[in-house]
């Protein structure tokens, strides 16, 4: 790959929990089908992947990785996603894309950030940072994203707020266009990040260390292919080996370089002690973590129940025993058979 091939696509890194939904926003932005990325699944391998495509008249590479920050990956594990995956979108990423699920709380997903601000600085969270907000399938069919977060989800705004307020989502509930046009406007706000940090990419010493590492490598693999040739050929040719070499050879090379430049020197220990608490994080004491825990599940438990059955609840806990039951179960099945007729007769005005 020249340098001016370089410099024209637009590189992106996909990262998220395990169903986030890296895997079907990699398909959307490149317009693939889901059979192009099963061949590790159905193995049950997981590894970083590397897809390059055309997107809204764009040059696009999607590098996914696997979740790497979670407390459950293996140390050794950890060490070879991180270095596979800053080798593979190297020299730089535009933006990074972190898959977030709409129906599930928010604290997998604040942990990543911190380990992408301790591996690459804080920029790469505050200027380089998408959030892509995924199943949100899950919301009521007349709401709007937007109003979801506002009126549900402050953890998911928190996490928002630390991207600079960036976020999109490739999930509508029609095919195409819409789909392609979701991409188009997820490219553009990349390209906004871009032209905000002033510089082409996203860069930093891990970033350095592994694009020169990978020119070594490249050239290494120049050298000894043009070395077999002159070996079978009866007279050298005129030119130095390195010359002559198309840009789609340079292009096969340069991959061939990613996959088999060794591991980076990454300094996962500072980041990922035994205990597995980040440096962002204090040890918490168990009563506070126990209570971190039950506050994050009832952000998640209020987007399930939504206000009906809340309303319910309440005035079952208000009144107190078994009438308070009957009256509680009562209140919640009127205001949610109100609901849906509400939602009936929005539709039924839509469809006039």
């Amino acid at each position: 790959m020249s340098a001016s091939a370089s410099q024209s696509e637009l590189r992106l890194v996909v990262l998220g929990r395990p169903g986030a939904g890296k895997k079907s926003a990699v398909c959307n932005i490149l317009g693939l089908q889901d059979s192009q990325q099963d061949a590790d699944a159905a193995s049950g391998i997981q590894e970083c992947s590397k897809h390059r495509g055309e997107a809204a008249r764009r040059q696009v590479v999607v590098v996914s990785s696997p979740a790497w920050f979670g407390s459950d990956c293996d140390p050794k594990e950890r060490r070879r996603h991180i270095s596979s995956f800053i080798t593979l979108s190297s020299p730089g990423p535009h933006a990074f894309l972190l898959c977030v699920p709409v129906n599930q709380p928010a604290d997998e997903e604040a942990k990543a950030l911190d380990v992408l601000e301790e591996l690459f600085g804080s920029s790469a969270v505050s200027r380089n940072t998408i959030v892509l907000f995924t199943h949100t399938e899950e919301l009521e069919e007349d709401e709007q994203l937007e109003e979801y977060l506002v009126t549900w989800r402050k953890d998911l705004l928190e996490l928002v707020k630390r991207c600079g307020d960036r976020y999109h989502t490739l999930e509508t509930r029609s095919r195409e266009p819409e789909e392609r046009k979701a991409v188009e406007e997820l490219l553009e706000k990349v390209e906004q990040v871009v032209r905000e940090s002033g510089t082409q990419h996203f860069s930093c010493p891990l970033y350095q260390d592994a694009e020169e590492r990978v020119r070594e490598r490249q050239e290494e693999i120049v050298r000894q292919r043009r070395g077999n040739q002159l070996n079978s050929q009866a007279s050298p040719p005129d030119s130095p080996p390195e010359e002559n070499v198309t840009e789609e050879e340079m292009e096969a090379v340069r991959e061939e370089a990613e996959r088999s430049t060794d591991g980076l020197n990454v300094d996962i220990d500072s980041i990922f002690p035994s205990s597995s608490v980040l440096p962002s994080s204090p040890a918490p004491s168990f009563l506070g973590g126990l209570w971190e825990k039950l506050t994050a599940w009832m952000r998640w438990l209020l987007t399930l129940v939504r206000m009906e059955a809340l309303l319910g609840s309440l005035v079952g806990l208000f009144v107190g025993g078994p009438l308070g039951g009957m009256m509680g179960a009562t209140v919640g099945s009127v205001a949610t058979e109100v609901g849906k007729r509400k939602t009936l007769e929005k539709k039924e005005k839509k469809e006039r």
